[in-house]
């Protein structure tokens, strides 16, 4: 993912998190059950601190692209997808099975960060 790229989807991330996380804290209040209520803040929460850390890697590319910043890029864009995104998905329909979805969004975020250390190790 180039450095522009990373940016933007960090920004679009961003702007959408803040977004539903006021749709949650407002207009699924009393709609949703309390822990599912609580499932959808963590999915806002995830999808914030990887929409911050898209921006760090754009941020950091622009200055000194490397493979290891792009691929750290695109874990952190997919893990939002699948982690938050089967959250999301989860809290609205009740389904659990979207859950079993769930921790490879948490390992692509785990990638992620293992290689943005990769790109500041190598950059030392």
């Amino acid at each position: 993912m180039n450095p522009q790229l990373a940016l933007m989807v960090g920004a679009v991330y961003g702007f959408l998190g803040v977004a539903l996380g006021a749709f949650g804290a407002h207009a699924l209040k009393a709609r949703l059950a309390p822990e599912l209520l609580t499932v959808w803040k963590t999915a806002v929460e995830y999808q914030l601190y990887h929409a911050l850390a898209l921006l760090l890697v754009g941020l950091l590319a622009a200055q000194k692209p490397s493979g290891a910043l792009s691929g750290a890029a695109v874990c952190f864009a997919l893990g939002v997808l699948v982690f938050s995104g089967s959250l999301y998905a989860y809290a609205l329909s009740g389904l659990r099975g979207l859950g079993a979805i769930t921790p490879l969004g948490g390992l692509l975020f785990l990638a992620g960060w293992a290689l943005l250390f990769w790109a500041a190790w190598k950059r030392g």
